[in-house]
């Protein structure tokens, strides 16, 4: 194996792996554990140039855990690739601006982090561009733990121990009414997280919230929501993100725990086909503090 190399990307977070491909990691422990290990140092890494299929794709997204099925009425549903496209599956025709996916693209220009209103939430995911515009439609990234280690130490403390609701529904309802639908808000009723997550490889802790985020314990709906929204602008500041701009063969892997991202927007004539692949969090991701003190009793 070819030493591992980590080439930073953005303000403190963010690298580009070199020396192993999806391929090296789903056939060998020591690359994974080089992954794994920069995984957790730099929480976004983007691997070049990947020979990708949906089967490496998910061969390699499996090292680090078990893959989440896609939600319900989802491209995808009930397989382990979420499907983030604006090409009609069955004409191959691109769909019209008030069509679901659209309105679903646009969801995802909020600022958020991946399955924190499902019960386990995300460690990981994992993004393949398939079909990419010419122009437009770039990721965005902001590190959570970056912004924690900004924050004054007097709201550390009042937010350690705060636990704050994520709701699929509410986000999507910025968007339009009833983009959630009544089977997706049925099998995603809100849940409660910790508003701190701690990795148990570092020590190093950040901030847990996102669109998604709908409220917090003990707070006024009004004020939660305004502390919700102030901090995400904290955290996505310009200077504080990191933009990619997509090429083909391009795979990129974030840290839920750790981070939020946006798609940027493209013109609506061009394709544009992701794949998504989630990864569970589990007991040794730090999952066990998140829990209400009631639901680890």
């Amino acid at each position: 194996m070819q030493a591992v190399q980590a080439i930073p990307l953005g303000p403190g977070f963010a690298a580009e792996i070199r020396g192993v491909g999806l391929a090296d990691v789903a056939a060998s422990d020591a690359a994974y554990a080089a992954v794994r290990a920069a995984f957790d140092e730099h929480s976004v890494l983007l691997f070049r140039g990947q020979p990708v299929t949906n089967e490496l794709q998910a061969a390699f997204s499996q090292r680090f855990g078990t893959l989440e099925t896609a939600k319900a009425a989802s491209l995808g549903e009930g397989t382990p690739f979420s499907i983030l496209t604006n090409i009609d599956r069955d004409t191959g025709a691109l769909v019209p601006p008030d069509h679901k996916e659209a309105l679903r693209a646009k969801a995802n220009q909020l600022w958020h982090t991946d399955s924190c209103f499902k019960v386990p939430p995300a460690l990981a995911s994992v993004l393949s561009a398939r079909t990419i515009p010419p122009t437009g439609g770039e990721t965005e990234f902001a590190s959570q733990r970056l912004a924690w280690e900004r924050l004054p130490e007097a709201r550390c403390k009042r937010l350690e121990n705060a636990y704050a609701w994520h709701d699929y529904a509410h986000s999507r309802g910025k968007i339009a009414p009833h983009l959630a639908s009544e089977r997706e808000r049925s099998s995603l009723p809100p849940v409660r997280w910790r508003m701190r997550w701690r990795n148990p490889a570092n020590g190093r802790d950040s901030l847990y919230i996102a669109s998604h985020t709908c409220g917090i314990d003990g707070m006024p709906a009004d004020e939660a929501l305004a502390l919700i929204a102030e901090l995400i602008d904290f955290i996505t500041k310009p200077e504080h993100t990191y933009v990619h701009v997509w090429q083909t063969g391009d795979v990129i892997m974030w840290d839920n725990r750790a981070t939020l991202h946006r798609g940027r927007p493209w013109t609506n004539d061009k394709p544009r086909h992701m794949v998504r692949t989630t990864i569970t969090a589990g007991a040794a991701d730090g999952l066990a503090q998140m829990w209400p003190p009631q639901a680890a009793a």
